[in-house]
């Protein structure tokens, strides 16, 4: 009996376990498979939804990206895990967008499948596949605020081998590192990568960065697994306490990235993807992305400025003043800049007396006057502050400015990229829109999309550019056509007109010299985007070379079209681009010397072009400051080949 009476209760439970497998399988998520191409067919997004939320990138046939996981941790729920599909829906969209700045194009095809994925819960996950590339971004309909504690955004870069971007040692920077080259199977935990990078494959190369970014923090990445990254996204400070006039020290974090509202779209992640170098610098998936203005942008003028900083003091003959911070300086700046077409002049440290009081001005520097003397010349004034005495004064001192006849400001040292950071930046682009006053951000992260909410926003910083003076090197700022600029305006001060080849490199304010030829100094102005250009050098030495002088004043900002026509990353790189109807071309090289063959097909036939050419002279290679300006006849049949020297370049205007 005590054998049967065994039985009978082994039979129980398993006919109870049976149960049980039978309800959590019929409770689990049933699995689904999406398939989304591009337009041309080319790029292939595979989104698979089996409890967790998980895709595959492939293009032409190479897969670049496997079981990437997607999710979003609050602190209530996890939105991408058990996730159940509500529905799915696949919209073709094809568009023309015309921005309202032209940094790069008059206008971009925006034509891509959109992947439309509601789950339950209250949320979903938009995708848009291109035929150069991907983005994806969360949208919620949650009740009242929510918290973010983290965020799952892998790149699984299957078949990389290698990563090219800065590193950082912890998440408040300036983002101003030199560009690394890891090799995809040696990441390490302890790298925290900045966006944007590039993971480099035997055929492609795809870009990662992020856009649209408001009301959450920025975004980096730390490896996560041989040839794996995650996002990485900055807590909120909890505790801060001022640390002299430009920074708070953080001294306790809170357990969240992100309070915020709970029905609203989260930034999107996207990748560009390429097998041709040259595309890179094209990008124009920020132009695709882009918010709308909030603003009237009839009033703001993008342009370039000069720039008091590294080379501050006028010397030489005509000039019977002591330069300083006096009227007299800067007096002498506004008439450079209105015979020149320059349309700012700005006024870097020193304006005032106590940079944590925007209001108590320097007396020798007459400001009141000198406003009024600018302005009587069409020269807009740009004022230097530190990110917190913005802070601590914004209740005021952009109304105050606007009655003063400030035209603009540069802001510097916020070295960090959390949500209260980047609200921030919103901020004071909305309260400087709000009086007329434009907007360059120093000691900044990358643009991510406020530029098009707030077009005021004409720069940022964000790079190491020539106030390293010898630590900008060629070897290094060739890389940013390909990967900083490429996501967006860029302000990295060129234009020197005293260069060395580092070996030869001394000197330092108020005589900073540049390291590279002369040529490739010429050549930035044309190579760099950025809403305003900032002119590095005194006026006084820009007299001393007319001609280049006269090449650089007469660059513009934005541009019609843009044509990469040479260029490996980390190498070289050729650009022409169009204004109306005169085209420009920019060439940058790295520490190594070439020859670069360039077709002038984008010329068009039936016609001549005058080519006014600034080249590396012969000896340039070891006397940075050797350099020719050529003129020449061309058209649209010819190729030409330009010599590019060692820390070179080749700059060109052509109508």
């Amino acid at each position: 009996m005590k054998h049967l009476f065994d039985i009978t209760i082994s039979s129980a439970a398993a006919l109870l376990l049976a149960a049980i497998i039978t309800v959590t399988a019929s409770a689990a998520p049933k699995s689904k498979t999406i398939n989304v191409k591009s337009p041309n067919g080319e790029t292939e997004l595979t989104v698979t939804v089996a409890g967790d939320i998980k895709y595959d990138l492939i293009s032409k046939g190479e897969t670049l990206m496997a079981g990437n996981k997607v999710a979003m941790h609050l602190a209530d729920r996890t939105l991408g895990e058990q996730a159940v599909v509500s529905s799915s829906k696949i919209t073709e969209v094809r568009q023309t967008v015309r921005p309202d700045f032209k940094l790069k194009f008059a206008e971009v095809e925006n034509s891509y499948n959109l992947l439309t994925l509601t789950l339950k819960g209250g949320y979903s996950i938009l995708w848009r596949v291109y035929d150069d590339g991907m983005a994806y971004r969360f949208v919620t309909k949650l009740p009242g605020e929510i918290e973010v504690l983290s965020e799952d955004a892998q790149f699984n870069m299957t078949g990389s081998e290698t990563l090219v971007g800065q590193i950082t040692r912890n998440v408040e920077t300036a983002c101003e590192e030199l560009y690394s080259t890891v090799n995809s199977s040696e990441l390490t935990s302890d790298q925290i990568w900045e966006v944007p990078f590039i993971a480099t494959y035997p055929k492609h190369k795809v870009l990662v960065s992020e856009f649209d970014l408001e009301d959450y923090p920025a975004l980096f990445m730390k490896p996560c697994g041989e040839k794996s990254i995650n996002a990485y996204l900055p807590l909120n400070p909890e505790k801060v306490e001022p640390d002299g006039d430009r920074r708070q020290e953080i001294l306790e974090y809170s357990r969240w990235i992100a309070r915020t509202s709970g029905t609203r779209s989260f930034p999107w992640r996207y990748v560009l993807i390429t097998q041709d170098d040259r595309a890179l610098a094209e990008n124009a998936m920020p132009i695709r992305l882009a918010p709308k203005s909030r603003i009237d942008i009839s009033w703001i003028k993008r342009g370039k400025t000069t720039w008091d900083w590294l080379n501050g003091t006028p010397f030489g003959p005509g000039i019977d003043f002591v330069g300083g911070i006096n009227l007299e300086t800067y007096k002498y700046y506004t008439d450079f800049a209105q015979k020149n077409g320059v349309d700012y002049i700005l006024l870097d440290e020193g304006w005032a007396l106590d940079t944590e009081n925007p209001y108590d001005t320097t007396p020798e520097l007459q400001l009141p006057e000198l406003i009024r003397y600018a302005g009587s010349k069409g020269v807009g004034v740009m004022l230097w502050l530190p990110w917190l005495t913005v802070e601590n004064n914004i209740d005021k001192m952009f109304a105050t400015f606007e009655e003063w006849g400030i035209k603009g400001v540069k802001i510097d040292f916020m070295n960090r990229l959390d949500q209260w950071m980047v609200n921030y930046y919103e901020r004071v682009a909305k309260e400087a829109a709000e009086h007329h006053i434009v907007v360059l951000f120093h000691g900044a992260f990358h643009p991510s999309g406020l530029e098009y909410r707030y077009p005021n926003v004409l720069s940022y910083e964000g790079v190491r550019g020539l106030e390293f003076c010898r630590n900008c090197t060629p070897d290094n700022t060739v890389f940013q056509p390909f990967i900083r600029n490429a996501v967006g305006p860029m302000d990295f001060t060129p234009g020197m007109m005293e260069c060395r080849q580092p070996e030869h490199y001394s000197g330092g304010r108020p005589e900073t010299p540049a390291v590279g030829t002369k040529a490739s100094q010429l050549a930035q102005l044309v190579a760099f985007e950025s809403g305003i250009q900032m002119l590095a050098d005194n006026p006084c030495r820009y007299d001393m070379y007319p001609d280049c002088r006269d090449f650089m004043c007469g660059v513009p900002v934005e541009w019609d079209d843009t044509k990469v026509l040479a260029g490996m990353l980390g190498e070289y790189y050729v650009v022409a681009k169009r204004s109306g109807n005169v085209w420009y071309i920019a060439g940058l090289n790295n520490s190594t010397a070439r020859d670069v063959e360039i077709d002038l097909g984008f010329l068009g036939t039936g016609r001549k072009w005058a080519m006014s050419s600034f080249i590396d002279g012969p000896v340039a290679g070891r006397i940075a400051m050797d350099y020719r300006n050529k003129k020449s006849e061309v058209d649209g049949t010819q190729n030409i080949t330009i010599h590019l020297a060692r820390n070179g370049g080749f700059a060109a205007q052509i109508k």
